[in-house]
């Protein structure tokens, strides 16, 4: 069946995180000279989909990790509205990272050539070191792509690259942190080794959430509109939770900053529509209880991501996703989405809905969507041209 292959991937998640880790420290660690690191004053992350929901959860990191001014923006955005605005006075103290597994989509390598013609530094992040992306960027930073289990000629709404892209990311802003005297060595060390324990807390995450995600499918089969919200690095969580919803199953899916979620979606006409609050128990806390709340209040029905403590400050939800309160705030994003990606199989078996549509309606498996022309999009200069 199409969920048992998400499923077997989101189980084999703490697996590849593990046996990726020592890799992606070796390879962050020679990605950048100390010196160039200690000259940065500011940093644009940008991406596509996943990528983008990647580098959302990374700006956090940078700024409490490497003390550097961070923007996460899509790839578009960066390319067309950001680049030509760069600073004149140190354009090369701008980092520039731009995040794609294939090193092949169209707005992603814009974003890095037109970065570099600004004048700014710029680094991919990609599994493909020959690709059209390593070759924009005068750094390239190898992101493996670990075979996940089990294996299936099917595409699968993808998770295990997510994971190693925060991965990539968090170690980074560890190193630059560590290179421009942010943190000491000894603090530098801790968070690596937080890092390196998130495969097992992922693991308790996954082995506690699994049946109650379960459930929450059965008894939202009807439903056919959800909400996830999240806030800081877990914006990046609601709108990664939500593509995965959509990807599995097809339904209407919203990520929301969940601040904006009290300024939109508490006027909604549809009061049940099922709500996600994702919540790292950190500086987003009072806000998530007044959420919950709220959201309860008006007749929404409430899956809350987050610890214990959360959902008894809030007066209860009609699901509670535990999750372990040892991970920082700032690398909860590695864990948060779990519960979202469980739910997303379940719902998909459950309505017997094939993956991406089965590629039908005149979509197509090519670069991600066919007529979409993800990789083969027009660049801005061949409109200069």
């Amino acid at each position: 069946m199409y969920s048992n292959q998400l499923l077997g991937q989101i189980q084999s998640i703490p697996g590849v995180m593990r046996s990726s880790i020592p890799e992606l420290g070796q390879a962050v660690h020679a990605a950048l000279d100390p010196d160039f690191a200690r000259s940065l004053e500011r940093i644009f992350v940008c991406g596509c989909g996943d990528s983008h929901h990647a580098a959302l959860t990374s700006e956090l990191a940078f700024e409490t990790l490497a003390g550097i001014p961070t923007q996460a923006m899509t790839s578009m955005h960066f390319a067309r509205y950001t680049a030509q605005n760069l600073p004149q006075q140190s354009p090369a103290n701008t980092l520039v990272i731009g995040i794609s597994v294939s090193g092949e989509v169209a707005r992603t390598i814009e974003a890095l050539q037109l970065g570099r013609a600004a004048g700014a530094s710029t680094l991919a992040l990609t599994s493909s070191p020959t690709s059209r992306l390593a070759a924009a960027a005068q750094y390239t930073l190898r992101i493996p792509a670990p075979a996940v289990t089990p294996s299936s000629d099917l595409p699968v709404p993808g998770s295990v690259t997510y994971v190693l892209n925060q991965l990539v990311l968090f170690r980074l802003g560890i190193v630059l942190g560590q290179n421009r005297g942010v943190l000491t060595q000894h603090q530098a060390s801790e968070f690596r080794g937080e890092l390196e324990g998130a495969a097992d807390t992922a693991q308790r995450t996954i082995q506690s959430c699994s049946k109650i995600a379960g459930r929450m499918a059965e008894s939202w089969l009807d439903e056919n509109e959800y909400v996830f919200t999240g806030a800081g690095p877990n914006f990046g969580t609601a709108l990664f939770s939500a593509a995965k919803l959509l990807e599995a199953s097809g339904d209407f899916a919203l990520g929301q900053d969940l601040e904006e979620w009290a300024h939109l979606q508490y006027f909604a006409r549809i009061p049940a529509t099922p709500t996600f609050v994702i919540c790292s128990g950190g500086r987003d806390l009072s806000r998530a209880v007044e959420i919950i709340q709220a959201a309860r209040g008006i007749g929404r029905q409430v899956a809350a991501v987050t610890s214990l403590d959360v959902v008894d400050m809030a007066g209860g939800a009609d699901f509670w996703l535990p999750m372990p309160d040892e991970i920082p705030e700032i690398f909860s994003s590695l864990i948060t989405y779990l519960p979202g990606a469980l739910f997303a199989a379940y719902r998909a078996e459950l309505l017997g809905e094939p993956y991406f549509r089965d590629f039908g309606g005149g979509r197509n498996p090519e670069e991600g969507g066919g007529l979409s022309r993800i990789q083969t999009s027009r660049m801005l200069e061949d409109f200069d041209s």
